[in-house]
């Protein structure tokens, strides 16, 4: 490669780089959805930052590896959810979920993260007062054909239940079933993350066990008595810490219904796997739902044996979904609930039965909005002290190369044009969001593509002084630098790659950028700088030296050949002399 004397290698690279640049931009603008700007981080755009307090029944301290696999599977349902950019960290006895972007319910969402239990529904009642509109009875046949319409008032139907049925002017069935053959969603449009952010962190043991008292009774007369006391918009001190083996007295998550529940059959440790999917046949909505071989053994004979009953799947000790069983499900495979769902709302479902089960209780102690008015102003502050560092370096280049600063601007430009397209795709692909860190990382291997420059000029240089022209010092400079920006290149990626896999957070942000912006540096170097300025030194305008700036080291190289050449004559003459 430095020794040929051809042009079509220095033309072949550009178009090589070239070929590649096109590619990603048109990655850019043809595929995905076609945005042009890079994610951004937290602190360049803002977002919800929530700290989920973790509890235990008994009051005391949860362990380490309970923290960390609750924290394990917390992210694993923020991949779920889609949010990039997202932290889970354990702070203490907390678990710190910082979710970047304008959409705190994202947030808020991911705060509920108690355990998950299936459980048949005994009774469900309305808390509203009495004259409010009874919604359909989900054990009363219904027409099938008949359209989903969730608001639509029915004559109260009498409960078929083990316990007496509520006063006539109290509607007895749930608001949340819907009509036909299709289990509804009671929350298909409540907000699960409006859940009270006040509730006192550490609960007391007496708190709770006075709350177990009355709402996890065997006694249906106390149940009765809970169903129609318990106030569904107060913190719940049974929180995430209800046991699944008694009954239960639980309010819906957007407090529009109040269930008596029985043991729980079902733990959500068990459900194998939830997602939302659109039903193309029937329009609309659905969440599909399967379990392991114990779960879907007992969801087998609960279905067979209580066809027409609802069941009720509980977290943190509030009812997320009350669907009806419209038929038996054979063991193995997937149950379908259906409902009113809009697309987000069937999402929200589907993550929520999926990621839903933790082994620890947690209570949302703090929830906050953090500004990007800072993270942008530290922005606009490094761009500015980052294109007067650019600017600075170009004025010298061109100062002390003459127009092979020239090249260098170009290949800055294009350097970071690549860079610019690649956190475009990164962003869609793998949820790569840039944040202050990451920027820093930039500039800091944009810099290194700088320095790679100076090492090859500088190279050309030296061949010069020993009396080469500018062409035949370009490709020897060429083979000499090449070596040695590699080898710096190297020691850089692998200490950016040493400290990706040890840092957290942001750190991995400005490792990650500045490992793929000294990959780049080898990139540009090789495709554009060298083929630039073989392609200039075969120029004859470029080989002028008051052009290319290289005038005083020629000038360097005739003294010396002209002071060899003298110490030649001399020793030629003394040898004369003798």
């Amino acid at each position: 490669m430095a020794s040929s004397s051809g042009s079509s290698y220095p033309v072949r690279y550009l178009a090589l780089f070239g070929a590649f640049v096109a590619l990603i931009y048109g990655l850019v603008f043809l595929t995905g959805d076609k945005s042009p700007t890079p994610k951004l981080g937290i602190d360049l755009q803002g977002g919800t930052r929530v700290t989920l307090t973790a509890r235990t029944p008994d009051g005391s301290a949860p362990s380490q590896d309970s923290l960390r696999q609750a924290q394990q599977i917390i992210e694993t349902r923020v991949n779920g959810l889609g949010v990039s950019g997202s932290e889970v960290v354990i702070d203490g006895q907390n678990l710190v979920i910082t979710v970047p972007g304008d959409d705190s319910s994202q947030a808020r969402t991911l705060g509920q993260t108690a355990r998950l239990y299936i459980r048949p529904v005994i009774q469900a009642t309305s808390p509203t007062p009495p004259g409010t509109p009874a919604a359909t009875d989900p054990a009363a046949p219904v027409d099938p054909a008949a359209p989903v319409d969730p608001a639509a008032p029915a004559d109260p139907a009498p409960q078929n239940r083990p316990f007496p049925a509520q006063d006539p002017t109290d509607p007895a069935a749930p608001t949340d079933t819907a009509p036909a053959e299709e289990p509804s969603e009671q929350d298909a449009g409540s907000e699960p993350g409006a859940a009270p952010t006040e509730s006192t962190p550490d609960e007391t043991a007496d708190a709770i066990a006075e709350a177990k008292a009355l709402r996890q009774s065997e006694d249906p007369t106390v149940q009765q008595q809970a169903a129609a006391t318990i106030d569904c918009s107060a913190p719940d001190p049974l929180q995430g810490n209800d046991d699944p083996a008694l009954p239960l007295v639980a309010c819906s998550t957007d407090g529009t219904a109040v269930y008596v529940l029985g043991p729980s059959i079902i733990d959500g440790q068990q459900i194998a796997d939830a997602s939302s999917q659109f039903d193309t046949q029937q329009s609309r909505n659905v969440v599909s739902l399967s379990f392991d071989t114990a779960g879907g053994d007992t969801w087998a004979q609960f279905t067979a044996a209580n066809i027409g009953q609802q069941a009720a799947f509980t977290l943190d000790s509030k009812v997320v979904s009350a669907p009806v069983i419209q038929g038996a499900t054979p063991s193995g495979s997937a149950t379908q609930i259906t409902g009113n769902f809009t697309a987000d709302s069937a999402r929200e479902l589907a993550n929520t039965l999926k990621y839903g089960s933790l082994p620890l209780s947690f209570a949302a102690s703090e929830a906050e909005t953090v500004s990007a008015t800072l993270g942008l102003a530290s922005l606009e502050a490094g761009l500015i002290a980052g294109a007067v560092g650019l600017v600075l370096v170009l004025l010298y280049c061109l100062l002390y190369y003459r127009m092979l600063g020239i090249l260098t601007a170009l290949s800055l430009v294009l350097s970071m044009a690549a860079i610019y397209g690649i956190l475009v795709l990164l962003g869609r692909w793998i949820d790569f969001t840039l944040d202050l860190a990451g920027i820093a990382g930039l500039i800091i291997g944009i810099g290194m593509t700088a320095d790679s420059f100076v090492v090859f000029f500088e190279r050309i240089k030296d061949e010069i002084r020993e009396g080469r022209s500018f062409r035949s010092a370009v490709p020897r400079g060429w083979a000499r630098a090449r070596r040695t920006i590699l080898s710096g290149n190297a020691v850089s990626f692998i200490a950016a790659a040493v400290l990706y896999v040890l840092a957290v957070g942001q750190v991995r942000g400005f490792a990650f950028t500045l490992g793929l912006s000294t990959l780049l540096d080898i990139v540009i170097v090789v495709l554009v700088t060298w083929p630039l300025v073989n392609l200039a030194s075969r120029s004859e305008f470029w080989s002028r030296p008051s052009i290319n700036g290289l005038g005083a080291v020629q000038e360097i190289a005739r003294a010396r050949k002209r002071a060899a050449a003298a110490k030649t004559a001399a020793a030629a003459g003394a040898e004369k002399e003798a």
